[in-house]
């Protein structure tokens, strides 16, 4: 299982760089008529967003090294299967944009959101094997989670104006914007405040803001929800974050044998 990590993450890589339309091919905001760029919907996050995934791809390829190093627990035995298991839905989504096929591209991200979690809920059960594995594996996951979160807001949106459904677009973008603050509360509340789903959540939610508030497709009502939304979570991941970090402290004080962990 180890080599098929590797050889899917660099598939996922390669397949992006080719889809992407660096090398060859159609832009991703260009494809599929243009149903995924920055001005599409007033929930498109704003280009410079999407560098993003020059990180998690950075992660992936780091992350099928580490796992495959002598040594890695039963951790990585759980994480294997459902990571390769993303990594290879990212590339199938990219082919759907890349036929023009926007209501395939809801169906494989909806898809690769329920993977990522699945990822997500096992991190918590299989806590880190030390700092590197933290910030690797949980790190490296916690920023795909997290920007698939804002990816399959802005898809769905994407694949709805597609289908020619376009009233009550504001309401709609102020709902999803909730929606998502709600979604990165309770991430932060189930993992007690990891810190690289809100990274994602809040970089994607940011660049959404600045699209609205100065971008070709201006509404400052959803530009600043989205701020607000970003804030909410950035405050609640900190605020959940230190008090765990307070109650930790108060059990080590109260029971000194106690090793932290």
């Amino acid at each position: 299982m180890k080599i098929v990590v590797v050889v899917s993450a660099v598939v996922a890589v390669v397949v992006s760089f080719l889809g992407s339309g660096a090398w060859i091919g159609t832009p991703i905001a260009e494809a599929a008529g243009g149903a995924l760029s920055a001005t599409s919907t007033l929930v498109a996050p704003a280009g410079p967003a999407f560098s993003i995934w020059s990180v998690i791809y950075t992660g992936l390829i780091v992350y099928a090294v580490w796992q495959f190093l002598p040594g890695r627990t039963a951790r990585h035995d759980a994480l294997r299967a459902p990571i390769v298991a993303s990594m290879l839905l990212n590339p199938a989504w990219i082919l759907a944009i890349q036929l023009g096929q926007v209501w395939l591209s809801v169906i494989v991200i909806v898809a690769l959101l329920a993977v990522l979690v699945r990822v997500f809920v096992l991190m918590q059960q299989h806590r880190p094997e030390g700092i590197a594995d933290a910030v690797i594996t949980d790190g490296t996951m916690g920023l795909y989670l997290g920007w698939v979160c804002v990816a399959t807001i802005a898809n769905i949106s994407a694949w709805l104006v597609n289908l020619g459904i376009t009233s009550g677009a504001t309401l709609w973008a102020i709902v999803v914007l909730a929606v998502a603050a709600a979604v990165g509360v309770f991430l932060a509340q189930y993992s007690h405040g990891a810190i690289a789903p809100m990274l994602a959540i809040v970089w994607g939610l940011g660049w959404l803001a600045q699209g609205r508030l100065t971008g070709e497709l201006t509404n400052d009502t959803v530009g600043y929800a989205a701020v607000i939304a970003a804030l909410v979570v950035a405050v609640s991941t900190v605020a959940i974050r230190i008090r765990g970090t307070h109650t930790d402290s108060a059990i080590q004080m109260s029971r000194p044998g106690l090793a932290k962990y």
